[in-house]
């Protein structure tokens, strides 16, 4: 207890830097995890890519014939939309 300093209230006020705080928060992370982690959101994103737009491919005649407020367009861009999200957090996942 002798060793022990009361801060002065300056210091406890005075907030800590963010990015120090992340530092300390952050984890170690090992490479493998980061291959694995990484690997599993982009083969998720070609997966998706692929059996999305086959199976509309699939339904293009039924779609068509519905006369739908969403046609084949914005159908095609929502599973190009996900599947860029996904392959992005794996970028980001084997980047950071």
């Amino acid at each position: 207890m002798a060793g022990d300093k009361i801060p002065s209230v300056y210091a406890l006020d005075k907030p800590e830097p963010l990015d120090e705080l992340l530092k300390k928060d952050r984890g170690e992370d090992c490479l493998p995890c980061k291959v694995v982690g990484g690997g599993a959101f982009l083969g998720l994103a070609a997966y998706s890519y692929i059996s999305g737009t086959s199976q509309l491919e699939k339904n293009r005649a039924q779609i068509i014939a519905k006369k739908s407020m969403f046609g084949m367009r914005s159908r095609k861009l929502g599973i190009t939309g996900i599947s860029l999200g996904l392959a992005w957090l794996g970028i980001w996942r084997l980047a950071k």
